[in-house]
């Protein structure tokens, strides 16, 4: 798989976050916006169950490269 194809998953339960390290140009939005969800030093280091599903949606909004993105989770 190729550097840019390379996508990791991080859920709350509600909600799935995707990030693509092949098209981050950390620009620190993220870390900025949510620094309790986002810890570039720590494995893992998004940890979504630290803000509601809305915020992290936002958040995501306004990810300038499209290297984050979410779906939501089905309920069983």
């Amino acid at each position: 798989m190729a550097t840019n194809e390379i996508r990791k998953e991080y859920t709350n339960g509600e909600i799935t976050i995707i990030w693509k390290p092949g098209k981050c140009t950390h620009s620190g939005i993220c870390v900025h916006t949510l620094p309790k969800v986002y810890h570039p030093k720590d494995k893992p280091w998004i940890q979504p169950e630290n803000a509601t599903t809305e915020a992290l949606k936002n958040q995501i909004s306004n990810c300038p490269s499209g290297a984050l993105t979410y779906k939501m989770n089905q309920n069983n």
